[in-house]
């Protein structure tokens, strides 16, 4: 077991916690980290009391109690890891575990604890994540019984939970869900770096986990804990930690109180003299008159003009004038805008008045802002004296930059600000009172840049005068250029077609007396006029294998045409070798393959068209058609049928070409409906090709979760038994009409297949098949449909029957129900004989069950493996 315990900082009495002056020879240094800020320092007389580190020696880091501190970069506007921010009072630390799993032991408890009260884990940045098998994790507060909100397991492994509340302490549980944990050590440590963590591979993140954690922080808030909050701290100013000039008190939302710097994130508010003071912009010196010299111009706002080494963003924010983030480069105090760091790496502007805007986006030309939703302040615009006014839209307000109208703006000359020339006033209103806000500029039609700045708005028209040489020149250059890239296109789409084996495709297409008549090679020129020019409106379809277009050939034949990705086709020759099996395959269940284009960078496939969706959307989503949003009902004949035809197409692709064809992404989504509901399987982009002579096939794992086969995902060994597998998660969703992976009444993930093999096991089956089935002399078959599927969702492939075996019994199951159906209609039942037999949807724990004649030959009848 791990476990961390951290030494917890007692604090002084608020009368003795005077505050303490940086001294001159205090060491700001220890081990890899430089430049220790105060209010924190190494040794109580260097440091406010709770804020005292320790340094063990030269090559360690400094330490909070028993927490390591990475670094204290505060100062560096460009480092990606700033561990102290004063603009949001926060602090990095390293919080992680290693639980070792000892045999025989199930539960295990980790604790963590902040290193005073004053200091708190963040509920809005941090996240837990915990990385091993076979494993449950729960974080609870301290000892109390409140368990926070639930975690999501997104990847196979890999789990996370969201802290949505400031903690100072907490109890991690960690208990095996299985006899025997799958994971030698699990790992658990807290992060404010995201959810990318979880879709990584299981055994990648586990093997590059010891060297991650090195790169992993948790972020703790702090505050000065000495006051309540702002005003009483301001009434005791011999505590009064908010020393410097310039700098402002904020009060904390866990108690206490700290200290910002009032014109920028930069400088430190705990010392003198350490926040910048404001500066306004300096006026450019007026023009030298001409003679006879004139009496100068007073200095008015049309002289003023941004400093030239100003920023002009703030992480992926561009930053106009008149606003700014520096000193001297926003016009007035009300367009100045903090450029504060919110994580590592990611800078965003705030703009700070009577509340905090975040701002995403700036533009002169609309007059408007984009801010984040979840920070419009209401008092922001209630004073009077604001610039600002919300617009009707979310997120979106609007700004002028003077509180004037247009009107009296252009008679006084002096104090305009549309500087530029070609610019216009546009009065600006507020949507919700209808008050005048002011006047903004923009620049005039025909124009663009930035009407605030002289010369600000340059044209964007090309003068009528150019000639009408230019005007022929213009034409015979597009004319040209035409017939070039024309010229370039052709010679490109030969290369193609010899890099991706065109001769030999259509060597082997033509010679193999056993391929479709109706498949050919088609030209690019064909495809695109079939797509026009593939565009997107023709989009039906996106996966994982690449994009469907819907095209209409010359010959008015209505197709489906896949893109692939380049991802998808690495192997060009391995590529050429399932086009011409799948040339060959000519089944009625399965989507015919018209031809191929080799013309193209990626190949392209051509396939009939099925016009009636997927098997997952008649059994998951409400038609079209159905205003009530209700499913469509599909009786047991319909889906007993189905299930025939796809275990038909499958068993033809497993043993009746001369090698077998495995398809390896079976699922609902890839089985299409015609229009009279005739299953078709599709999408081979991800199929592979197994000689005779061979049992398996070692590749790279591929397939959709919810369908895959636990062995070839563990194992990697792809076999025939694989798509049986996936066959019968299809056979679970006929049932129960359940999605593959859907959430329980907890709001947490659940494998289907896992949901029903413990229903087989718990005798629940008549509760989780689809009501509409039951009944009318049908549990029998829904009892052998069920088994069947039970059979195929077994872990080991040699416990599994074949794809054969599988039609043969759904073949017989379709049988004696048309037998029971003739049966039925020949013998009424008598008065008070509900036509049911008398027989019980009842499983019990060795598979056992009440039987009727009927069911026993069709459960006796097996094919030999």
């Amino acid at each position: 077991m791990a476990s961390l315990v951290l030494a917890v900082l007692v604090l002084p009495s608020a009368t003795t916690a005077a505050v303490a002056t940086a001294t001159r020879n205090c060491s700001d240094t220890c081990g890899v980290v430089g430049e220790i800020p105060y209010p924190f320092g190494l040794g109580p007389s260097c440091s406010l009391p709770g804020f005292s580190l320790t340094c063990a020696d030269n090559t360690s880091y400094p330490m909070l109690g028993n927490l390591p501190i990475e670094s204290f970069d505060i100062f560096d506007s460009n480092n990606l890891y700033a561990n102290i921010s004063y603009a949001y009072n926060y602090l990095c630390a390293r919080i992680s575990y290693t639980v070792k799993m000892i045999p025989g032991v199930r539960d295990y408890s980790v604790h963590w604890e902040a290193p005073a009260r004053h200091f708190a884990m963040s509920g809005s940045l941090n996240m837990l994540f915990v990385v091993g098998c076979g494993v449950k994790a729960s974080l609870f507060i301290g000892n109390s019984t409140v368990e926070l909100p639930k975690g999501v397991c997104d990847g196979i492994g890999c789990c996370f939970i969201d802290i949505r509340v400031n903690l100072r302490a907490f109890t991690l549980n960690i208990s095996r869900t299985s006899g025997s944990a799958r994971s030698k050590e699990v790992y658990a440590f807290i992060s404010g770096g995201g959810k990318d963590q979880i879709f990584w591979p299981i055994d990648a993140l586990r093997s590059m986990l010891p060297e991650y954690l090195e790169y992993e922080f948790a972020t703790l808030e702090w505050a000065i804990p000495y006051k309540l909050n702002c005003k009483r701290a301001m009434e005791d100013r011999a505590s009064y930690a908010c020393v410097a000039n310039h700098s402002e008190c904020k009060d904390s939302s866990m108690g206490g109180y700290f200290c910002v710097c009032k014109w920028g994130d930069y400088g430190n508010p705990y010392v003198d003299a350490r926040c910048p003071e404001y500066e306004p912009p300096r006026p450019s010196p007026p023009p030298p008159p001409p003679p006879p010299p004139p009496a100068p111009p007073a200095v008015v706002y049309d002289s003023i003009q941004p400093k030239k080494d100003c920023d002009m963003s703030c992480g992926n924010v561009s930053i106009p004038f008149p606003f700014g983030i520096k000193l001297g480069c926003f016009a007035t105090e009300q367009f100045y805008l903090k450029c504060l760091r919110a994580l590592p790496g990611t800078d965003l502007p705030v703009l700070e008045l009577n509340g905090s805007l975040v701002v995403s986006d700036i533009s002169i030309d609309e007059g408007i802002l984009l801010v984040d939703e979840k920070s419009e302040p209401s008092d922001l615009f209630s004073n009077p004296e604001t610039l600002y006014a919300l617009s009707g839209k979310r997120g979106v307000v609007k700004w002028a930059v003077v509180k004037m109208p247009c009107l009296h703006a252009q008679l006084n000359e002096s104090d305009y600000k549309c500087l530029s020339s070609h610019s216009d006033c546009i009065d600006v209103t507020d949507d919700g009172t209808l008050k005048l806000l002011g006047y903004r500029c923009k620049c005039s039609s025909g124009f663009e840049g930035n009407p605030y700045i002289k010369d600000g708005c340059t044209g964007i028209t090309i003068g009528l005068s150019s000639g009408g040489g230019i005007l022929f020149l213009a034409v015979f250059v597009a004319i040209l250029t035409r017939r070039w890239n024309r010229a370039i296109q052709k010679r490109s789409r030969k290369r193609y077609f010899r890099k991706n084996k065109g001769i030999l495709l259509e060597h082997i297409i033509s010679s193999d007396k056993s391929a479709n008549d109706g498949t050919k090679i088609f030209s690019l020129e064909d495809l695109e006029k079939a797509t026009n020019n593939f565009d997107q409106a023709r989009v039906v379809g996106r996966g994982g294998h690449g994009t469907v277009y819907k095209g209409i050939l010359i010959d008015q034949r209505v197709v489906a045409i896949k893109k692939s990705t380049l991802s998808v086709i690495s192997e060009i020759e391995e590529f050429i070798n399932e086009v011409s099996i799948l040339s060959q395959i000519n089944h009625r269940n399965v989507v015919k393959l018209h031809g191929c284009c080799l013309e193209s960078e990626v190949p392209l496939l051509v396939y009939e068209f099925i016009s009636n969706g997927t098997l997952y959307d008649l059994l998951h989503r409400p038609s079209e058609q159905n205003s009530s949003n209700l499913l469509v009902p599909l009786s047991w004949e319909e889906r007993l049928r189905i299930a025939t035809e796809i275990a038909g197409a499958l068993t033809y692709l497993h043993s009746s070409a001369s090698v077998s064809v495995l398809h390896r992404d079976v699922k609902s989504m890839n089985v299409l409906l015609n229009d009279s509901y005739t299953a078709k399987v599709s999408d081979f982009g991800a199929s592979r090709l197994i000689p005779i002579d061979q049992t398996h096939l070692v590749t790279a794992v591929q397939g959709t979760f919810g369908y895959l086969d636990p062995e070839y995902y563990y194992t990697g060994q792809l076999n025939d038994k694989s798509d049986v597998y996936s066959f019968g998660v299809i056979l679970v969703e006929l049932l129960t009409r359940r999605k593959p992976i859907t959430q329980n009444e907890h709001g947490e993930k659940q494998n289907l297949s896992n949901y029903f093999l413990c229903a087989m096991r718990e005798r629940l089956l008549e509760e989780t098949v689809d009501a509409q089935i039951l009944g009318g002399g049908r549990d029998e078959g829904v009892l052998c449909m069920a088994q069947l599927a039970e059979e195929c969702l077994r872990l080991t492939r040699e416990e599994r029957p074949t794809m054969k075996d599988v039609e043969m019994r759904l073949q017989l199951l379709t049988g004696c129900r048309v037998a029971l159906r003739v049966r039925q209609e020949e013998e009424a039942p008598p008065a008070g004989d509900d036509g049911h037999g008398g027989v019980n949807l009842v499983v019990g724990q060795h598979g056992s069950r009440q039987f009727s004649q009927e069911h026993e030959f069709v459960s006796s009848l097996r094919v030999p493996r």
